[in-house]
C-alpha cells in the first residue's frame, strides 16, 4: 500500500476549523474574545461592586489583589483581539452578556454575588477556554491558547480562595438567583461560541441599566477605635522625634488600607472612562492596598495589635454617628453597636460618584496626598537607614516607587476627567501647589496646638499609652539615631 494512504493507528482529534467559506481576514474566534473580553471586564466591575462587603484583613487583600488579576486578564484579551486585522477590544457584544451579568450582580446579599461570581462565571469562563485550548488547532492559534492558559492560572488562584472562603463561610445559593443565573448561562451558550447582535443591540458595562448601589460602609471585623487616642501626641511630636515619625508610618501605612475600597467605587462609577485609566486604577488599588498590608506587617512586627490601635476608616465620623445614634435609639450600649456595625451598617447604600466628583478625589489623592508626602517620606527612608532599622526603610522606599507612579497616572489621567465633569483642568498644578500651602499650614497649626495643650503626665491614659507603644517598638527595634537625628518636616496633612 502507497505510504500516503496507509491508515494511522492514532485517532486524530476532531478540530475548530476558525475560518469556512465566507471568511476574510477575520477568523470566528475574535468575535469570541471580544465575548470573552466583556465577562472579563464584568467580572471586574462586580468584584468592585461587591467588594466594600468584605470584611476581614485578609479577605479583603485578596479582593484587590482580584481586581489587580482581573485587569490583567481583561488587558491580555484586549491585547490578542487587536492584533487581528480589524479587531477592535471595544466592539460592540450581545446585549445577551449584559442580561447575564446583572444577573449576577443583583445578588440578594453578599455571599450570593460570590457564588455567581467564582462558581457561575469564573468556573463557566475557565471551561470555554479548556476546550477552546484543545479543540482549536494547536500552531496556527498558538498565541489565544497561550494567553487562556496564564489567564487559567490566574484563575486558579481566584478559585482556591474562593475555596478557603466557602470552607470558612458555608452558604447554598438562593435557589432563584441560581436558576435565574443558570437560565442565563444557557442562553449565552456557556461562552462557547460569539452571540450574534440583535435588535436589542449591544452590551452595556455591567450595572450601568440597573439600580445597584454600592455600600456606603467598608465593611470590618476589626476595631476601628484606639483604646485611647494617641494620633494627636504624634503630630505634636513628628518633627521631633524619629521614633514617633516610626510609629507613624507603620500605623498610617496599616490605614492606606482604606483607599482600596474606595478606589473600588472609582472603577464602579467610572464606567464611561477608557479601559487604560480601569487598568492604571486597578494597578493603583492593588498597590494602595500593599502599602496597607505593609504597615500592617511592620506593627505586628512591633508587637502592636489592631485590637490596641484600631483600623479606623475615611468615614469615621458619618459611621460613629450612626452607630452612636443607633445605641440611643435602641437602648443599647454604644460598644454593643460597634460589635455589631456590619449589621447596623449593611442597610446603607451611597449615591453614584458624579463626575465632579471623581475627578476631586483623583485630583486630591493624586496631586495632593500623594505628591505633598514625597518629602517627609524621603527624609524618614534617610533616617531609617541611618538608624539601621533596614525594614522601616525599604517600606518607605517601595511605597515611594509606586506613589511617584501614581502621580503620573494622576497627570495623565486628569484631563479627560475633567472633560468628562466640564471643569476647567488648565491650571490643575496650580491648585495642587495652593492646596497644600493650605494644608501645610493647618497641619503645622494643629501641631503646635496640641504641643501645647497635650498632658505629658505619665499617669494619664492616653499619654501613657503612646509612650507605652513607642518602648515596646524601641525595646524590639532599637534606632542607631535616636539622639543624633535632626528635626525634620512637619507632615502635611
Amino acid at each position: 500500500m502507497p505510504p500516503h494512504t496507509a491508515k494511522s493507528s492514532v485517532e486524530t482529534p476532531s478540530r475548530q476549523v476558525l475560518v469556512n467559506q465566507q471568511s476574510k481576514q477575520k477568523p470566528r474566534n475574535l468575535a469570541l474574545l471580544c465575548d470573552w473580553q466583556y465577562i472579563e471586564r464584568s467580572i471586574h466591575r462586580l468584584i468592585a461592586a461587591w467588594g466594600r462587603d468584605i470584611s476581614g484583613w485578609d479577605d479583603k487583600s485578596t479582593i484587590h489583589r482580584h481586581i489587580w488579576d482581573q485587569a490583567e486578564c481583561v488587558r491580555r484579551l484586549r491585547e490578542r483581539i487587536v492584533q487581528f486585522p480589524g479587531g477592535k477590544a471595544d466592539a460592540p457584544v450581545s446585549a445577551e452578556l449584559e442580561h447575564l451579568v446583572n444577573k449576577v450582580l443583583l445578588a440578594p446579599n453578599l455571599q450570593d454575588a460570590l457564588d455567581g461570581i467564582y462558581i457561575h462565571l469564573l468556573k463557566t469562563l475557565v471551561t470555554a477556554y479548556g476546550e477552546y485550548a484543545t479543540s482549536v488547532h494547536p500552531v496556527h492559534d498558538a498565541p489565544t491558547i497561550s494567553l487562556l492558559h496564564e489567564i487559567n492560572q490566574i484563575k486558579s488562584q481566584q478559585w482556591l480562595w474562593y475555596r478557603d472562603y466557602r470552607r470558612r463561610h458555608p452558604h447554598t445559593t438562593t435557589p432563584d438567583y441560581l436558576t435565574s443565573i443558570e437560565t442565563s448561562l444557557a442562553t449565552c451558550g456557556h461562552f462557547r461560541s460569539s452571540l450574534p447582535l440583535n435588535a436589542e443591540g449591544a452590551a452595556k458595562p455591567a450595572g450601568v441599566a440597573t439600580d445597584f448601589k454600592l455600600s456606603r460602609f467598608s465593611a470590618r471585623d476589626e476595631p476601628i477605635r484606639a483604646k485611647h487616642p494617641f494620633m494627636e501626641y504624634i503630630r505634636a511630636d513628628f518633627t521631633k522625634s524619629i521614633e514617633t515619625r516610626r510609629l507613624f508610618w507603620a500605623y498610617a501605612y496599616m490605614l492606606e488600607k482604606n483607599l482600596p475600597d474606595a478606589q473600588l467605587v472609582w472603577i464602579y462609577d467610572g464606567h464611561y472612562m477608557p479601559w487604560d485609566w480601569h487598568h492604571d486604577i486597578s494597578r493603583h488599588l492593588w498597590d494602595e492596598s500593599r502599602h496597607g498590608n505593609s504597615g500592617y506587617s511592620r506593627l505586628k512586627d512591633f508587637a502592636i495589635s489592631l485590637d490596641e490601635v484600631g483600623f479606623s476608616t475615611y468615614e469615621q465620623e458619618d459611621r460613629e454617628k450612626i452607630l452612636a445614634e443607633y445605641a440611643q435609639e435602641n437602648g443599647v450600649s454604644v460598644d454593643e453597636a460597634y460589635s455589631r456595625q456590619r449589621e447596623i451598617l449593611a442597610p446603607y447604600k451611597m449615591e453614584h460618584k458624579t463626575k465632579n466628583e471623581l475627578y476631586d478625589d483623583i485630583f486630591f489623592i493624586g496631586m495632593c496626598a500623594e505628591t505633598g508626602h514625597f518629602v517627609v517620606k524621603n527624609e524618614s527612608y534617610v533616617d531609617f537607614k541611618e538608624g539601621q532599622d533596614l525594614e522601616s526603610a525599604e517600606m518607605m522606599l517601595f511605597d515611594i516607587i509606586d506613589e511617584t507612579a501614581h502621580v503620573q497616572y494622576a497627570h495623565r489621567w486628569l484631563p479627560l476627567l475633567a472633560e468628562h465633569a466640564e471643569v476647567d483642568n488648565s491650571n490643575y498644578r496650580e491648585r495642587a501647589t495652593e492646596t497644600l500651602k493650605a494644608k501645610q499650614a493647618e497641619s503645622d497649626k494643629l501641631a503646635a496646638e496640641y504641643d501645647a495643650k497635650l498632658s505629658r503626665d505619665p499617669n494619664d491614659p492616653g499619654y501613657a499609652f503612646y509612650q507605652n507603644l513607642l518602648t515596646r517598638i524601641r525595646d524590639s527595634y532599637p534606632l542607631a539615631n535616636t539622639t543624633t537625628c535632626p528635626p525634620r518636616t512637619q507632615k502635611p496633612m
